[in-house]
């Protein structure tokens, strides 16, 4: 009875492998020919069109949509989500608590804005069924606008670079008021928190100073008032638009010069060309080794040669990443600053969060309680508090 089994057995293993190659070549022919797929059951914004691929569901893109929004308010992953739970939004599994990390999947994946990075995991073992993370073991495809977008591409390049930063930086803020995390001291670097002053009784004071005094430094920059914060970014961003003409029309000139990656795509096809070249000369040299005597020095020489090639490839081909998103960053920071000038047909007289929140990139405050306001553009524009003004009068 042993033997029929084993036999049996065998068969039944070399059935399951032909069915699964089979399978795979399916799914590649499909990733070749450009054809997504989405687990639409567990994805928010998008069901299955007419025509087999991904449409836009407008109702869950509104809170896709603020959640890149929130996130560029300074929000944190998980703030964004205790603020959906609070909100009563479903989950996109429909549950009614949201995780960070399922915020962070929203962020990060490149089919909300219209294209689709195809085999990120594969079938490791035909029998189990087991997957895992593809890390150049099979092909990747990137198919480019392969379904309508729910995010703008820049806007999606700039929510990367900015989760990029602020791990980076390691400062995510819960985003409780407006000016969390965005208000520096010009001392000693640290951000400025909230602190309430008279909490029990009529003289009751919201103020912000630097966290860094509660830490034992000895650090001398003021404190703020929120009216004088928000009196500062009024006078601020109204200076701005009095030559808005001006700064709109450099900015639609210099724009694309500023921001041009060309350089950076060249090289990064030149580094890919070569790393496939390098790729195809190691296999050469283990194939040369299996097949004819060869010395294990001169072997190993060749091989290692290759690989550190292949290698300091890949790493600039990194750096190339960074320095194109680092661009492209800038270039959605700086249109979207001249869409909320645009926006302005009269000087602002009253505090606007949302102006605020897509205007600032932060505020650097001084002993002397100068406080030097950046622009999402890169602009900076100085402010005296007008109780100094007084003082120097």
């Amino acid at each position: 009875m042993y033997l029929p089994t084993a036999r049996s057995s065998s068969l039944a293993q070399e059935e399951s492998r032909s069915i699964s190659e089979n399978v795979t070549w399916g799914q590649r022919k499909r990733f070749a020919d450009g054809k997504v797929a989405l687990p639409y059951a567990r994805f928010l914004g998008f069901k299955k069109g007419p025509d087999g691929l991904p449409e836009i569901i407008e109702e869950e893109a509104i809170t896709v949509r603020l959640i890149y929004r929130l996130f560029l308010y300074g929000k944190s992953p998980s703030a964004i989500g205790k603020y959906l739970t609070a909100e009563g939004i479903p989950t996109p599994a429909g549950k009614k608590k949201w995780g960070s990390k399922t915020i962070e999947s929203i962020l990060t994946n490149e089919k909300y804005k219209g294209d689709a990075l195809l085999q990120k995991r594969f079938t490791e073992d035909f029998l189990t069924k087991k997957q895992k993370v593809n890390e150049g073991e099979v092909p990747q495809y990137y198919v480019h606008n392969s379904h309508p977008a729910i995010i703008p591409p820049e806007i999606f390049d700039l929510v990367q670079y900015e989760l990029k930063r602020r791990k980076k930086s390691g400062r995510f803020t819960s985003c409780m008021y407006p000016f969390s995390g965005r208000i520096i001291c010009g001392k000693c670097g640290g951000v400025y928190g909230s602190k309430v002053w008279h909490s029990n009784d009529k003289y009751r004071t919201l103020i912000w100073q630097c966290n860094e005094k509660h830490r034992g430094k000895r650090c001398e920059t003021p404190h703020l008032t929120e009216d004088e914060i928000k009196a500062a970014f009024l006078e601020a961003f109204n200076r701005i638009l009095d030559c808005r003409e001006e700064l709109i029309a450099a900015y639609r000139e210099i724009i694309e010069i500023l921001t041009d990656t060309g350089e950076f795509d060249r090289e990064r096809q030149e580094l890919i060309s070569e790393n496939e070249v390098t790729m195809e000369l190691v296999r050469k040299a283990i194939e040369d080794y299996a097949r004819k005597p060869m010395d294990q020095g001169e072997y190993e020489q060749r091989y290692t040669g290759y690989v550190e090639r292949y290698e300091r490839n890949r790493a600039r081909l990194a750096e190339i990443e960074d320095l194109c998103l680092e661009r492209t960053a800038k270039r959605a920071k700086m249109r979207l600053f001249i869409g909320e000038l645009e926006k302005q047909d009269s000087l602002v007289e009253e505090f606007d969060e949302e102006l605020w929140y897509a205007t600032v990139d932060c505020v650097t405050v001084h002993e002397d309680k100068r406080m030097v306001f950046t622009f999402r553009d890169g602009e900076q524009v100085e402010i005296v508090s007008r109780n100094e003004k007084r003082r120097t009068a």
